[in-house]
C-alpha cells in the first residue's frame, strides 16, 4: 500500500526562504507562494514575517517554471521589491487548476480587510463568494 500524504491538496512546501535562495523550489512546481517582508520584534532579536504577497505558479498549460518562476519575477521586478523571504506550497498533481485559483480567491479574500496585512494584490470582492454567501442563507 502505498504512502499516504499528510495533506490533501499539499504535497510538500517550504517555509520563509530567503530571497535570492531558489534551490528549494523544485523545477516546475505548482501551488501557492507568498512573499514576506520580515522586521525585528519588539526584544530586537525574533523576525516577524509581514506578509505582501499571495499568488499562484504553473496554473497555465503549457506550466514550464510554475512557483519558481513566479518568484523569480517578483525578484526582478523593481515594483515588487519590498519583500526578504517567500515560501511555497505545492499542490498534489490531481489538483486542478481551477481549485489553485479558488484557495488563491479564498486566501485574498479572508485577508483583503485585515489592517495588519497589506498585499500588494489585495482582491476587492468575489461575485462567487458573495453568491455563496447568499446561498447559505
Amino acid at each position: 500500500m502505498p504512502k499516504q500524504s499528510p495533506l490533501r491538496l499539499v504535497k510538500g512546501c517550504r517555509l520563509y526562504e530567503r530571497r535570492g535562495d531558489w534551490g528549494p523550489i523544485p523545477p516546475v512546481a505548482r501551488g501557492l507562494y507568498v512573499l514576506y517582508k520580515t522586521r525585528l520584534g519588539a526584544n530586537g532579536r525574533q523576525r516577524i514575517f509581514k506578509v505582501t504577497y499571495i499568488g499562484v505558479g504553473g496554473i497555465s498549460k503549457t506550466a514550464k517554471s510554475g512557483i519558481g518562476g513566479r518568484i523569480k519575477g517578483h525578484h526582478k521586478s523593481k515594483s515588487k521589491s519590498a519583500w526578504s523571504h517567500y515560501s511555497f506550497f505545492e499542490v498534489h498533481d490531481n489538483v486542478s487548476r481551477e481549485e489553485i485559483l479558488e484557495l488563491e480567491g479564498l486566501l485574498l479574500h479572508i485577508f483583503r480587510d485585515d489592517p495588519r496585512i497589506k498585499l500588494a494584490n489585495v482582491q476587492f470582492g468575489s461575485s462567487t463568494f458573495k453568491t455563496l454567501s447568499r446561498q447559505h442563507g
